[in-house]
Formats: C-alpha cells, sequence, structure tokens
C-alpha cells in the first residue's frame, strides 16, 4: 500500500503541458466508505466527495482520482478550439487570512499554505483529442463514478451572445456524445476579461446561454453552471428565478479574485486580477451557498447546489451539506494532497459525532 503523503501530484514547478504528458497511473488505495445512500443529480455514487473543474487534465488525471475516493470527475474545461495555457507560473502560493472578495490585493508567500493564486486562462486541446479522451474515460471509469465534463463557450472578436451560446451548445453537445454523463458550463473565470468568464453576472444572458445549450444536449442529461463570487442577495434570488427549469445545478465558488503582490514588491500577471482558490475562499464560498440555499428555499426552486471552495475535512464537507449542498467538489486540496478525499473519509464518523454534539 503506497504512504498517502507521498502520491504523485500536479507539479506547479513545471509547464501545463508537462503535467498533461505526465499524468500519474492510477494506485491501490484502500477508500473507507461514506455512511449513507448518495447521488449526483439522479446518478449513483459512493459520496457527495467530487473534483472540481481543475486538475484533471485528461482521462489519466481523471482515473487516478477516480481511485482515491472521489465519486464525481469533472474533466478539466474544454473548448472548441484550441487554446493553450498562460505562460509559468501558474499557480502562485499566498499568504492570507479568509477572503471577503473586497480585498484590492494578496501578498505571494514563500511556500504554499493552502491557498494560491490560479493564471490557467482556460486552456483547452483540439476537440478531436478531448472527445477521443474524454469517451476513454467513461468507458474505463468504474460503476458508482460520475463523469461530468466542464465546457466553455469561446468569444469570437466581435461576436454576440447568440454567436457565444452557440458555441457553448456545440463544445457542451460534443461532450454528451463523447460519453459526459453531466455537463458542466463554466460561466466564470476571474483569469479572462471576455464575456464567457463573466456570464454569471447577468441572470438574463446567463439564462440565454443556459437555455442554448439545453436545446442542443436535450432534457435528460443533467446540467450544472459553475458561478463566481456573488456577495449580494438579489443576484442570487435573480439567479435562481432565471436558471430554475433549465438548469439541475449551480457550482460555487469559482475562486476569489484580487491582485497578487510579489515577495520584491513586483505585481505577477501585470498587475491583473486572478482567482484566488484554497483555504482562504472556504468561509465567503460557504456564506454564498447559504445564500443561494435560502433564494432556492424562499422560490420552491429544484435547483441543487455544489459546494466548492476552502475543503480540506471532514468537518467542512458536512459543514456545507448542513448548510443545503447537494455535493461538495475539492480543487486546490485535492491537487495539494491527492490522499484527501481518503482522510476525509476516515474522518467522517468523527467529525459526524462532533456535529451531534
Amino acid at each position: 500500500m503506497p504512504d498517502l503523503d507521498d502520491l504523485p501530484r500536479y507539479r506547479p514547478d513545471k509547464s501545463y503541458q508537462w503535467n498533461y504528458d505526465h499524468a500519474p497511473e492510477p494506485v491501490p488505495i484502500e477508500v473507507p466508505e461514506v455512511p449513507g445512500r448518495w447521488d449526483f443529480l439522479g446518478l449513483r455514487v459512493g459520496s457527495p466527495l467530487g473534483v472540481a473543474a481543475g486538475p484533471l487534465l485528461n482521462a489519466r488525471w481523471l482515473l487516478y482520482y477516480a481511485q482515491l475516493g472521489f465519486d464525481v470527475l469533472v474533466y478539466k474545461t474544454v473548448r472548441s478550439t484550441a487554446r493553450p495555457c498562460y505562460p509559468l507560473p501558474n499557480l502562485v502560493p499566498v499568504a492570507c487570512d479568509q477572503l471577503r472578495g473586497d480585498e484590492e490585493a494578496v501578498e505571494e508567500a514563500e511556500r504554499m499554505r493552502g491557498s494560491w493564486a490560479v493564471s490557467f486562462g482556460m486552456p483547452s486541446q483540439p476537440p478531436e483529442l478531448w472527445r477521443r479522451d474524454v469517451a476513454w474515460a467513461r468507458k474505463q471509469l468504474p460503476p458508482g463514478k460520475v463523469l461530468c465534463v466542464s465546457v466553455v463557450g469561446t468569444q469570437t472578436p466581435g461576436g454576440s451572445i447568440d454567436q457565444l451560446a452557440q458555441d457553448y451548445a456545440q463544445v457542451a453537445l460534443w461532450a454528451v456524445e463523447a460519453g459526459a454523463q453531466v455537463v458542466e458550463a463554466n460561466f466564470s473565470c476571474p483569469n479572462v476579461n471576455t464575456a464567457d468568464g463573466q456570464l454569471y453576472r447577468s441572470p438574463e444572458l446567463s439564462a440565454q446561454v443556459a437555455q442554448a445549450i439545453r436545446r442542443a444536449i436535450g432534457p435528460e442529461v443533467p446540467l450544472v453552471l459553475k458561478i463566481g463570487h456573488v456577495e449580494q442577495d438579489h443576484l442570487a434570488r435573480e439567479l435562481v428565478q432565471a436558471l430554475s427549469g433549465t438548469v439541475q445545478a449551480l457550482a460555487m465558488t469559482n475562486s476569489v479574485a484580487a491582485r497578487v503582490k510579489a515577495r520584491d514588491g513586483s505585481w505577477h500577471f501585470q498587475g491583473q486580477k486572478r482567482g484566488i482558490c484554497g483555504r482562504a475562499t472556504f468561509a465567503a464560498s460557504l456564506e454564498q451557498l447559504r445564500r443561494f440555499a435560502r433564494a432556492v428555499q424562499e422560490q420552491g426552486s429544484p435547483l441543487r447546489l455544489i459546494g466548492v471552495g476552502g475543503v480540506h475535512s471532514a468537518r467542512q464537507v458536512q459543514a456545507y451539506l448542513a448548510a443545503g449542498a447537494h455535493g461538495v467538489h475539492l480543487a486546490t486540496a485535492a491537487m495539494v494532497d491527492p490522499a484527501v478525499a481518503v482522510r476525509i473519509r476516515r474522518g467522517w464518523p468523527a467529525a459526524a459525532r462532533q456535529k451531534q454534539a
């Protein structure tokens, strides 16, 4: 049995392509069961634990994490055309407490302390490559695991919202044809300035694009929207109202944006904001999920909510579930510690007892 502290993991010091090409092989790990019966949007799973879009660069990365206690595997965001990753650094450790969302900047840390600034820019392999890869992943994935594919539309210069919506729809259809059981449309990316990264700020446009995706993939395939940081109650209510009936779930939160000041006093990323992910986002993300849970309850909406942000323990998973989450997905913690789901499962009984006490 391999040492949990010595499992292969994503290498921040290497390029995105290097990590894509050097995916680890699955490892034999004893994975404890999570008590209870669980499903993900009607699909039977062994736990509420998933990997958010980000760490699963290809099918081999996906199968690696599938053996490590994760039951919902979200294939990293794909496009209708190839796009390269931003240059290194893609992951810059930051030193900050719990973020509120109004911070202008955060400081670079000497080493990883649980949070980092993410700068990938939603890269994608060519469609002919990722479609084959998704199909192979679906064939290899064992029962009780769900394959979700994250998709994003690509805005052309001068392109309309209709063009963007149709591009989202095309990529979503390709994902389903390749074997995706669930589609997650990425409506939020703080690392790009185009409409595809800020759709969630407009309930009207979000609904328009979501409806185009729904028409393309049909009524049976569950559709999830990934949204960014929402602090306003009225925006949460408007999004729930606009998307109920078209979308099955909202996944939140796709980071908290801030500028990153380097240790030498200069600015990383030319002073542009980047998404801060990891432990520093837990409080803001949990509060956002509660905000949306209130809106869902007030409107009697069937929307499910997926908690994302800052999770690294069984206690935090259960906090999300208690707040109204249908599932809980991890990214940063899974990249830093591939065995985190095993540790969460081991700590589940103790966390449940603490909650009851």
